[in-house]
């Protein structure tokens, strides 16, 4: 017996995603072990008037992959396909978590450009709404796609290029799951290089008075404000000759304990059950931090482990905006009564190709907004969205936003040929859901 066969007959089970803020009973699920298996559990689902959903490993903090019809795991799906050195490309399934795409690259001495700053999804998941992380001239995961492999409403299996079916693939890239199921992703890579990272505390009217300056001397520049306070920490990842020296153990335990995972949680519970500890607690941490330089792989230096829960919202600003934005961000936080124990993200973008990305044709700066989970964010949250949408903002698709197509329509000038492509490839929504509809229409 196939494993889609096991899994149609799988008991449903509720599923949730990562902050548990989304959850969905799909009627079955489904663990396909091979592409021909998912192609025969999308003809099935459409047999039995069931929507379809693929999921990865549940970061978004949207109901994206959220269905009561029938959930695809795409986990068996793993593994690198193939490596052309020539070409400068990887091919890799799409349920392979980019953690082991990242080691699995470093030990063929390769490299993705550019990536976020956690590897725990999926390379489908995580491109499929726009993952991104910071840079100058590299741009996000899914704008480092040069092919993939589609599973369309009627089962059949579209490969798309910039020359084969290059309609689909320039929209593909960045679907939301809304054309179809990610089967394999092409991505172009380069020989490993070493990062050099420089982190240096800040005052919030230095960064922002010089904010132009850093994005254009550095290759990746990224800086964190605490609210609460007048102070933020910086980031400045530039390419270097080596050798590696990783962090030492005390600047090691300060990113990761103090301000990612352990005492950062503890910190957060005290904050949530006693809010006005909060600003204390943000002038503390922030006085912590003592600059500190590093060198290493890329994925080293990238990411890291992200142990505490929370909410997100982020939005895409045309960068010679978000400075404004960021100013209107601090001055409401100030003159509120909020508590807010998570330091506000700001990091850059070029522009890409892609229908739906969030950088689409223009040169982009991102402001990500956080709660610890649990936490009462709407109010935060409102007020932060409407200061973003104010400057023409566009949401993260896999981050917490209230927007809908008539909003998408207005801040997408190829949202239009987006949602044409869908018609044509899935008529009957197949693939849709209450998200889909809400931002992409009917």
């Amino acid at each position: 017996m196939g494993t889609a066969t096991a899994g149609r007959n799988s008991r449903a089970t509720a599923w949730h995603n990562w902050a548990g803020t989304v959850t969905a009973t799909p009627a079955r699920v489904v663990t396909p072990a091979s592409v021909g298996e998912l192609q025969e559990a999308v003809r099935r689902a459409a047999e039995d008037g069931l929507k379809v959903k693929a999921v990865g490993t549940g970061h978004s903090f949207t109901a994206a992959a959220a269905t009561d019809g029938v959930l695809v795991r795409p986990q068996a799906l793993a593994g690198i396909r193939e490596i052309d050195r020539a070409a400068g490309t990887v091919t890799v399934a799409a349920g392979t978590v980019l953690k082991d795409l990242n080691t699995a690259l470093a030990r063929e001495g390769l490299s993705l450009t550019n990536m976020g700053d956690i590897m725990e999804q999926t390379v489908s998941g995580a491109t499929s709404t726009g993952t991104h992380g910071t840079g100058r001239d590299s741009a996000s995961i899914a704008a480092q796609i040069r092919g993939l492999d589609l599973v369309t409403a009627d089962g059949r299996l579209l490969t798309c290029s910039e020359k084969e079916n290059p309609d689909v693939f320039a929209a593909a890239r960045i679907g939301i799951g809304a054309l179809g199921i990610v089967t394999a992703i092409t991505f172009a890579v380069e020989p490993v290089f070493f990062l050099t990272a420089r982190e240096e505390p800040m005052g919030f009217d230095r960064v922002t008075a010089e904010f132009e300056q850093h994005f254009a001397e550095n290759e990746h520049f990224e800086f964190y404000w605490f609210p609460h306070t007048g102070n933020c920490n910086t980031k400045r990842n530039n390419r270097s000759q080596g050798p590696a020296a990783p962090p030492g153990a005390v600047s090691a335990w300060v990113e990761d304990e103090l301000l990612s995972n352990g005492v950062f949680q503890a910190v957060n519970s005290l904050g949530r059950a006693v809010p006005a500890t909060i600003p204390s607690i943000a002038r503390i941490a922030s006085r912590a931090l003592s600059a500190r330089t590093y060198t290493d792989i890329p994925y080293k230096v990238f990411t890291s482990p992200r142990r505490v829960r929370f909410v997100e919202m982020e939005y895409a600003l045309p960068r010679e905006q978000v400075v404004e934005a960021l100013r209107e961000l601090k001055s409401m936080v100030d003159r509120s009564g909020l508590r807010i124990s998570f330091p506000v993200e700001v990091r850059t973008a070029p522009a890409d190709d892609i229908a739906l990305s969030t950088a689409s044709g223009r040169e982009t700066a991102y402001i990500a907004v956080h709660m610890y989970k649990g936490t009462p964010y709407q109010a935060y949250f409102t007020a932060a969205e409407r200061i973003f949408t104010a400057h023409g903002g566009r949401p993260h698709w896999g981050k917490v936003h209230t927007r809908d197509a008539g909003y998408f329509a207005g801040v997408y000038p190829r949202f239009g040929e987006f949602t044409a492509l869908r018609d044509r490839l899935d008529p009957d929504r197949l693939f849709g859901n209450d998200y889909l509809r809400r931002v992409l229409g009917e």
